[in-house]
């Protein structure tokens, strides 16, 4: 009879490689098992891996939208913030001028100009506020300040200024005293409203810009995100404003203040009616984003469906090989140990 020579060492290495190649599948299966997918894909697919290639690029778009909106509904409520704040300063100089109508009382003409000054300051404040760095109100250019403060240096008061002595000179009026109510009427609606709504008001007050920022929601639609401040609700609020400040305290005739005044209330009254137009516009907006959002949700539901589908595995099959693999490691190591202790000194 031949026996055969064979070494301990060749067995231990043996059982050692056993060892090492439970570990590498023991490891895979735990990320199957916490992913719920499979470690290797393209492996485990083959040709189908392209399919589930073109749907993780679909998922990632959804999700880049998704994130995308949420900045986009974070802009729309700020610049609604602002129009209301805006809608707000309005309001307040229009109760201001029905409580000084007929009024030539000084201390309470003053009282009122103080408290038109505090509007316009919170309606500039409001137009000129900022989100992640961009001004909400300068249409595309977000990077700009888009409303000029009205001050003593401003270039509007210097043009008020020039409109009003060219105006009195020109018409033979030496003194704010010798307004006739007509000449008023004329003043306002022929010097004064041109500049507010021509091209002046560039010069004078805005740098923004009349084109809105424009966000993608969806794959197909695109909606308005921003406001600016060339509407007629602004620039409407800023002639009223100025007429107020400037005129209703003057030492004019009651009637002349009256029409001063009755202006005034004319076109803070149109501010309004434009700043509520510019909010529905935003509001429509919001409407859309809330509907794109709802779908982009379910897009995004049925998209990781069908990847699940085709990449997903069953983990409890999977945690029940990794125990089973992980109880024949440890019986491995066993015998490995066993075999690391013989030798032929232990029967000598």
């Amino acid at each position: 009879m031949k026996t055969s020579f064979v070494s301990n060492l060749a067995v231990q290495n043996a059982m050692r490689m056993t060892i090492q190649q439970g570990q590498l599948e023991v490891l895979k299966l735990q990320q199957e098992v916490t992913t719920g997918k499979y470690a290797d894909s393209g492996v485990e697919l083959g040709s189908s891996t392209s399919r589930a290639v073109s749907l993780k690029n679909e998922l990632e778009r959804l999700e880049n939208l998704k994130d995308t909106n949420a900045v986009v509904t974070q802009r729309l409520s700020a610049s609604q913030m602002s129009l209301e704040t805006m809608r707000s300063a309005a309001e307040q100089i229009n109760t201001t001028l029905i409580a000084t109508l007929g009024n030539d009382d000084a201390t309470r003409l003053s009282i009122a100009k103080t408290d038109i000054n505090g509007a316009l300051s919170s309606f500039s404040a409001a137009a000129n506020v900022q989100f992640n760095g961009e001004f909400l109100m300068s249409g595309i250019n977000t990077d700009i300040k888009p409303l000029t403060e009205y001050t003593d240096t401003s270039p509007a008061k210097a043009s008020f200024d020039t409109a009003l002595s060219t105006y009195m000179s020109t018409n033979g009026i030496a003194t704010m005293r010798d307004f006739t109510s007509a000449q008023m009427t004329d003043f306002i609606e022929n010097t004064l409203e041109p500049m507010y709504t021509g091209a002046q008001w560039d010069t004078d007050w805005s740098d923004a810009s009349s084109q809105n920022v424009m966000s993608r929601i969806s794959a197909n639609e695109v909606v308005a995100s921003t406001a600016n401040v060339n509407t007629d609700g602004v620039r409407k609020f800023a002639l009223a404003a100025v007429m107020t400040v400037e005129l209703l305290g003057a030492d004019v005739a009651s009637d002349v203040r009256s029409t001063i005044n009755s202006a005034a209330q004319n076109y803070v009254q149109q501010s309004i009616t434009g700043l509520i137009e510019t909010s529905s516009t935003l509001g429509i907006s919001e409407a859309r984003l809330k509907k794109a959002n709802t779908s982009l949700e379910s897009q995004l539901k049925l998209v990781n469906t069908h990847i699940t589908d085709i990449e997903g595995i069953d983990t409890y099959e999977a945690s029940t090989r990794m125990n089973t693999l992980l109880t024949q490691i440890e019986t491995s190591y066993t015998l490995t140990s066993r075999l690391q202790q013989l030798s032929l000194i232990n029967f000598l």
